[in-house]
């Protein structure tokens, strides 16, 4: 039963997701699609409804373990450009790639899936009071090494809570702390300051769209597709096989993983593939 179950949830999900990746139209100039990745507690829902500007992604106010568990779309309209922002599932910032959970990192992965062919920027979103050490350093680099080694070419640095900097400047702050300037580097000098304190201050979210445009006419690609169409089977089938072996580790809990058209990851591609 459990592996009839499993075997048609990933038959959907296989053929839906392909369809979607074939049939993706290519970007026009005023629609940008955004994915939104970084730690727990660095406010990237917060980030997400700010660039939105409405309440898309649902926010914990109180700082418990609550967090995004899977990946969640938003859109809206701004400054003439149409919006899609990806809300993706964090890490917890000592954790290495091998520490995070499976179903975690396969909704991370599934985040560029959700704006296909691929979004025009990667936001990472880092709060501006972290210290960036060796191990903040590998947890970044190895969450990040989920979306293949190009990422980086089409990455801005998002620095949130600007508001506890006190005195300090932004740039006084990136250059008192080394793994902040290996950061910024990585992304070759891209990043935007995000104060979600002000949400009705839309000049912030003008100027990082505009950085964005700016990344895109730099860049071959406008957007980040990180494989051709022709080799996706090739990572379906490897995808295909992760979410088997997670589901048969929780084949107790089955119904919990599995809805009615699919499986609980991404989801929301399932039903965009129904429409």
């Amino acid at each position: 039963m459990i592996e009839s179950e499993v075997n048609r949830a990933n038959i959907n999900f296989s053929n839906k997701i392909y369809i979607i990746l074939l049939n993706a139209p290519k970007n026009p100039p005023d629609h940008l699609k955004l994915v939104i990745v970084g730690p727990y507690w660095s406010c990237k829902s917060s980030a997400g409804n700010n660039i939105l500007g409405k309440d898309a992604f649902e926010v914990n106010k109180n700082w418990d373990i609550s967090r995004t568990a899977q990946c969640e779309i938003g859109h809206g309209v701004f400054a003439e450009r149409r919006l899609t922002v990806v809300d993706s599932p964090g890490w917890f910032y000592i954790h290495t790639l091998q520490d995070t959970r499976e179903m975690d990192k396969l909704e991370i992965e599934n985040s560029l899936y959700m704006c296909p062919p691929g979004p025009h920027a990667v936001l990472l979103v880092i709060e501006l009071i972290t210290a960036v050490n060796a191990t903040y350093q590998r947890s970044v680099q190895d969450h990040m090494s989920l979306f293949g080694d190009d990422v980086w070419k089409h990455t801005i640095i998002l620095f949130t809570r600007p508001d506890w900097l006190e005195v300090k400047t932004v740039e006084e702050r990136i250059e008192s702390d080394e793994g902040l300037q290996w950061l910024v580097n990585k992304c070759e000098n891209r990043y935007h300051v995000l104060n979600n304190l002000e949400p009705n201050n839309r000049e912030q979210v003008k100027v990082l769209l505009e950085k964005i445009e700016e990344m895109r006419a730099e860049n071959d690609d406008p957007y980040y597709e990180p494989m051709l169409r022709e080799e996706w089977k090739k990572r379906e089938q490897m995808l295909i096989d992760r979410r088997t072996h997670v589901i048969s580790l929780h084949a107790g809990n089955f119904n919990f993983f599995l809805y009615q058209d699919g499986c609980h990851t991404s989801n929301h591609i399932l039903r965009k593939a129904e429409k």
